[in-house]
């Protein structure tokens, strides 16, 4: 069954391509193009609001199990500690990697673009600054954060909620036994759900392709391979991260488990689309579930690994691209500045850019620059997505190590069950 949802979302994602092209080659007028991407727009959009319907009470649910089930309190603040290093060293790993290869490369140099005085104005910076976020990590309302899907304000309500149930001990086993069916009753939905993604994924890139065309590729080949060959060596060293922890086979096992999630985190161009069915698969690959559901909502919001690399590719690129040489201690401050304000950005729009737009005011670099990676955006964001759901995988699967989950033991769980232990 796995195989098979691999070949339709593979065979949807190739059809969208086709048909996009098709689409943009017999409508040169733009106007009837965007008309045509917007109906297609349609079936991805309803896909994605389904995504996020379930987003908030499954994570609430599967999160308040998991804890309920630990022994004290002590195990939650150890299991969040070990996930937060692992966090921090794969978001340093990811952006030096990011700064290595964009100079390695140099996808930008030849293009000889004049500073420009122009300010784009397409990001709001304002929302990066430490009280703001300090203070957006508390939830209100509780509906009210369920209601706009703040993954960092339900899992610190979460949190609360598992440890208070874990303190009162039996008196809670009712409301635990009660939030284990909910779980159960949110995974059958995300069946339901995940069912529909090939036509999701067909509509999305059709939509693309038609309005862009295949051409666009061409313009910026060096750009977008130069950013894709930094993926395959960030995703080599994560994977290899994996296979010293748990041995070379179960990370292949890996890498078959989530194959499908991180297909339709590409195809799709969301991570959050692929959270239901990366919760799935993690949990039947045999990682525990009080594991699993703690480092998945996390990650989330501090662990993607794809768009951190991207923030140092794109703003050297376009360092480049203007022919401005940024020295060494500049590109350390960069990184520095960097790995704090991609943890800021849970929930903002179009994250990355404006991560990008304000690192590019602090360093004094044309803002306009934004503009060079805005019509390509889309088909990067496809490459940071697969790799977030790539990265907040091998989390999951270290923290599990780290907790003492032996390593060879090859989890044969059929769908929809829930291992004890890996």
């Amino acid at each position: 069954m796995n195989r098979r949802f691999t070949y339709l979302v593979l065979g949807a994602l190739l059809l969208g391509v086709l048909v996009g092209f098709v689409l943009h080659e017999f409508l040169p007028d733009p106007a009837i193009a965007a008309a045509v991407a917007g109906d297609f727009s349609i079936i991805a959009d309803v896909f994605l609001r389904l995504i996020k319907m379930i987003i908030a009470p499954l994570i609430f649910a599967t999160l308040v199990s998991g804890i309920g089930h630990m022994r004290d309190t002590a195990a939650i603040g150890r299991i969040g500690l070990k996930t937060l290093v692992w966090f921090l060293g794969a978001s340093i790993t990811s952006l030096i990697v990011g700064l290595i290869l964009v100079q390695l490369l140099n996808p930008g140099v030849g293009l000889g673009l004049h500073v420009a005085t122009q300010s784009t104005g397409l990001v709001d910076t304002s929302t990066l600054t430490l009280k703001d976020f300090m203070t957006h990590l508390v939830p209100t309302s509780i509906v009210d954060a369920m209601a706009r899907n703040e993954i960092l304000q339900i899992v610190v309500f979460s949190v609360l909620t598992g440890m208070a149930m874990v303190a009162l001990g039996g008196r809670t086993a009712t409301v635990l036994a009660v939030i284990e069916q909910l779980a159960a009753i949110m995974l059958k939905i995300t069946g339901y759900v995940i069912a529909c993604a090939p036509f999701a994924v067909f509509a999305s890139i059709a939509a693309t392709v038609t309005t862009q065309g295949a051409g666009i590729l061409l313009a910026y080949a060096k750009f977008i391979g130069g950013f894709y060959s930094s993926l395959v060596v960030l995703w080599a060293i994560l994977m290899g991260a994996a296979a010293l922890a748990i041995g070379p086979r179960r990370a292949l096992g890996l890498i078959r488990a989530v194959r499908e999630p991180t297909l339709l985190a590409f195809s799709t161009a969301s991570s959050e689309a692929a959270y239901p069915l990366l919760l799935e698969r993690l949990d039947n690959f045999g990682i525990p579930r009080r594991i699993v559901s703690f480092v998945l909502p996390l990650g989330y919001s501090f662990n993607l690994d794809g768009s951190m690399m991207y923030c140092t590719f794109a703003v050297l690129f376009i360092a480049q691209a203007y022919g401005i040489h940024l020295a060494l201690v500049q590109q350390v401050t960069m990184l520095l500045v960097l790995l704090v304000t991609s943890k800021g950005i849970a929930g903002v729009p179009r994250a990355s850019l404006v991560v990008i737009a304000s690192t590019l005011a602090y360093f004094k670099l044309p803002e306009a620059g934004l503009l060079l990676i805005l019509a390509v955006d889309h088909l990067l964001d496809m490459g940071r997505s697969g790799t977030n759901v790539i990265g907040n995988s091998v989390a999951a699967v270290i923290v599990a190590k780290w907790e003492g989950a032996p390593s060879e033991q090859v989890a044969e769980s059929p769908a929809g069950s829930i291992p004890v232990a890996l």
